[in-house]
């Protein structure tokens, strides 16, 4: 198996951590969700490597080891993806593919709506696109109440007393309590998510990204709903999910081009950790369809 190695890029007066395996300039991006980091994507990272692209995964703003700058303002979408282009910018990627998450995969639909840099692949799990995410708020109350949380991190200081009480245990039950197999979570992994939730300002800078978003949404302007995904994209969703609805999965055509969806039954949210070999398998099928194997797959 590659090894994974751990990394350091600084870029726009922060600091960005990373786990990469392989090398080279063709680069396959992993943005992760709240409340995880790079751990995140333990699974896929080696994977990416078996079809020949080296495999980054870093630590957002925020999170993890990476910088925490302060104030809402500084989790704005616009900075986010801005540092997504850093990254590839600095990994001196010549092909790119993104790979991302939950909040990560907001942040990867922005970039490639407004095609900050050429994209060979889109790979988004559990998270709509912005404008169908934003219409769902407006006209689906089953949506409106399921993301109840986001209402409620934009109190000052209470979502961050919650939920880092008693060693950060409500972090640890968003991965048990939603999961469909718990036991995708070992100790060390819940461990490692509730240390990154304690760090000093962490738990702060995490929930500033959903303060930023709801002063700005998103930045999602009305002609912005006509930019269109020209990238291959594959959305990949866990059935299971109690979060995000299954009606979010639907109505891409307006959004992007050429444009694949695959539902995985009885997954949670958490899909590339729940069921990673699914994942990869879906993940390898696509690229393998789009010509993005640059070597023989195991």
């Amino acid at each position: 198996m590659q090894q994974t190695i751990r990394g350091v890029v600084e870029t726009g007066g922060l600091r960005f951590q990373f786990d990469e395996a392989g090398s080279g300039p063709d680069v396959a991006l992993f943005l992760h969700g709240f409340p995880e980091s790079r751990h995140s994507w333990r699974r896929q990272l080696p994977h990416l490597v078996n079809l020949g692209w080296r495999a980054v995964a870093f630590d957002q703003r925020g999170y993890g080891d990476s910088s925490r700058p302060r104030g809402v303002a500084a989790y704005d979408v616009r900075h986010l993806v801005t540092d997504v282009a850093d990254m590839f910018d600095a990994l001196e990627a010549r092909r790119r593919i993104l790979i991302a998450h939950d909040w990560g995969g907001a942040v990867a639909w922005s970039f490639a709506m407004n095609a900050v840099r050429p994209l060979h692949a889109l790979i988004i799990l559990n998270m709509p696109h912005p404008a169908i995410f934003l219409h769902a708020l407006r006209t689906d109350v089953r949506q409106l109440l399921r993301s109840w949380y986001i209402g409620f991190f934009q109190l000052p200081l209470i979502p961050e007393l919650l939920l880092t009480a008693g060693g950060a245990k409500a972090i640890e039950r968003a991965f048990t309590s939603m999961a469909v197999d718990p036991g995708a979570f070992s100790k060390a992994d819940l461990d490692h998510y509730r240390s990154n939730a304690l760090k000093p300002g962490a738990m702060t800078a995490m929930i500033n990204w959903y303060r930023a978003a709801a002063r700005t949404g998103l930045n999602l302007r009305q002609d912005d709903e006509g930019l269109t995904i020209d990238a291959p994209t594959l959305l990949i969703w866990g059935e299971a999910d109690t979060a995000l609805g299954l009606p979010l999965t639907q109505g891409y055509e307006r959004y992007v081009t050429d444009f694949t969806l695959k539902r995985l039954p009885g997954v949670s949210h958490w899909v590339q950790q729940e069921a990673p070999d699914a994942v990869n398998h879906l993940i390898e099928a696509f690229m393998r369809e789009k010509g993005l194997i640059l070597s023989a797959a195991p």
